[in-house]
């Protein structure tokens, strides 16, 4: 088979994984830096264009596209699926799961377990926002933020209050949670591949930290996940419509609570934790699943 990385970095682990694993298994790989690709879009000719010659013949593409690129990364999985190509994550369940609060949104209405979450955008609406969500202390989060950026805790009600009405001020968006004390600064990320939790990882906050992402100091390691957690993380990407995500879990009095769905996964962080070869689980999905024009959106709608 021939496919496609869509990826702005070869020398990335995950990407350079994902080449390895796919070569290892008989594949032609090419890694294709998203932001270099353009499109003709003509009726039953979609085309897309990079470094001067038409990309044609790819049976899938693994889309590793970055938050800050959303939009245009998005637009050109869109134009791979147009050409039948199979898709690891469709174009729209990527974006589904980057529009923070449309993904809670979701998430909530499919009676998934969550931290209580408020979004306001009037500065009068500050006091009751912050009730809402059971008082301080509280997270305060940019809707645009990845791996722990813009993530704020305010200890008390006045500094929630200065935190929020400074964000307001530079008409930035932002959603407010109530704060998980019994996680003690671990979440639990579960990689999700075809409907099965294939490897699960603890981790944990740096002292004196409250965020426990691998980029900001944390430390991972591998854990042993419950039924519920295990289910739950599988309903959270089916909700999504995602074949391959990273779900993000909180351990609470109340059961697991999810925090985020990612749709491009990091690998690195979960390989070293659990020593399991999660890209070539990824490159046997596409095998099983990769047929022309096999794209329909799953999971809910909206």
């Amino acid at each position: 088979m021939r496919i496609a990385i869509l990826s702005r970095g070869p020398n990335l682990y995950s990407t350079r994984r994902l080449v390895e694993a796919g070569e290892a298994a008989g594949h032609e790989m090419h890694v294709v830096d998203t932001l270099r690709c353009y499109m003709s879009m003509a009726t039953a000719q979609p085309q897309i264009h990079y470094k001067g010659e038409q990309l044609e013949g790819f049976d899938a593409v693994i889309p590793r596209i970055g938050a800050s690129i959303t939009f245009y990364g998005t637009a050109v999985l869109r134009q791979f699926e147009m050409q039948g190509v199979f898709p690891v994550n469709e174009s729209v369940a990527i974006s589904r799961s980057r529009d923070k609060l449309r993904s809670l949104q979701l998430l909530s209405r499919k009676g998934i377990g969550l931290p209580i979450t408020g979004f306001a955008n009037a500065p009068d609406d500050i006091p009751d926002l912050i009730n809402m969500v059971g008082g301080a202390p509280l997270v305060i989060k940019l809707l645009e933020g990845t791996q722990g950026i813009g993530v704020v805790l305010a200890e008390t009600r006045k500094a929630a209050e200065s935190v929020i009405e400074a964000f307001m001020g530079l008409s930035a968006n932002i959603m407010v949670q109530e704060y998980i004390e019994e996680a003690g600064g671990a979440d639990i990320r579960c990689f999700v591949v075809d409907g099965k939790v294939v490897a699960a990882m603890k981790r944990q906050a740096a002292e004196g930290e409250f965020r426990s992402n691998l980029h900001r100091g944390g430390s991972a390691q591998l854990v042993r996940i419950s039924k519920e957690e295990r289910l739950t993380a599988i309903k959270a990407a089916k909700v999504m419509g995602l074949n391959v995500a990273g779900v993000d879990l909180l351990r609470s009095a109340r059961g697991p609570l999810v925090m985020e769905v990612n749709s491009s996964p990091g690998l690195e962080g979960i390989e070293e934790a659990t020593g399991k070869d999660v890209a070539a689980m990824i490159i046997r999905f596409i095998e099983k699943q990769a047929r022309p024009h096999r794209t329909a959106t799953r999971g809910a709608r909206g």
